[in-house]
């Protein structure tokens, strides 16, 4: 039986080590028995100007997607307080699109938070949350929006990497 292919959603493309994030992940799915696939794997052709790049891109993490088993999403805080990377909530919805279990993986998260528990929020008179915009704050016992969450076959509590691929590989394990 060969090894499950799990494609690597998450901020982890912008760090500023981004390979070798990707290779300590793809690393560690080997350690638990799984194959990985980072966004960052295919090297751009040489030649393209931003434009065709971006298609480049976005063509090839697509088609990775298509081609794993099942999708690792790396949902920590992005660039805000509490909501993950907006090309990693397109890799959830995309990949749940296509049938693939998507597990969210969050790092920043205690398992029993909501949406409400991460945002600073203030009430109205009439007692609903409202964030610092002004803007209502979902209460579904969920600590992401609720079509992330609703989109996941699961999640994954874990601080660090090494936590987090072996409670997927757990997972998949049992579910197999």
């Amino acid at each position: 039986m060969s090894q499950p292919i799990v494609y690597l959603a998450g901020p982890g493309v912008f760090r500023q080590d981004a390979l070798a994030w990707g290779s300590q992940l793809a690393a560690l799915c080997d350690q638990h028995g799984l194959s990985g696939l980072f966004p960052l794997d295919n090297q751009l052709p040489p030649g393209l100007d931003p434009i065709q790049q971006r298609q480049w891109l976005f063509d090839a993490n697509c088609g990775a997607i298509r081609h794993a088993d099942l999708v690792l999403a790396d949902c920590r805080a992005f660039r805000s307080g509490s909501e993950p990377d907006s090309g990693t909530a397109f890799e959830i919805g995309y990949a749940h699109a296509l049938g693939k279990p998507v597990y969210l993986w969050l790092p920043d998260v205690e398992p029993c938070h909501s949406l409400r528990d991460r945002i600073a929020v203030n009430l109205l008179p009439n007692g609903a949350p409202i964030d610092g915009e002004g803007l209502l704050v979902e209460d579904f016992a969920a600590p992401l929006n609720l079509m992330l969450w609703q989109a996941a076959a699961g999640a994954i509590y874990a601080t660090t990497p090494e936590a987090a691929m072996a409670q997927l590989a757990e997972t998949v394990r049992r579910s197999t």
